[in-house]
């Protein structure tokens, strides 16, 4: 059975994700960076503070969420050296 190519591998240190693995991953990065510029440029957050804020907010946890479906389950903290 192939093993499963993961989008975002657990980190080395810590708990987590790190960079992503796959050209996959980096698109979600990529997307996010573009909805994030785009939407401080339509709602400049002097002008808008509380939507600019909460669409950062669900921007983010979208990420979160695609990096906890396509990526590697973080299971336990892993300390430095």
């Amino acid at each position: 059975m192939p093993r499963q190519r993961f989008w975002f591998y657990a980190k080395c240190y810590g708990w987590g994700w790190g960079y992503p693995s796959c050209w996959q991953g980096w698109a979600v990065f990529e997307v996010a960076v573009v909805l994030v510029a785009v939407l401080r440029l339509l709602f400049p957050f002097h002008e808008y503070p509380g939507f600019s804020g909460l669409s950062l907010f669900v921007v983010a946890a979208g990420v979160l969420v695609i990096m906890g479906l396509k990526g590697e389950r973080p299971n336990n903290w892993h300390g430095g050296p």
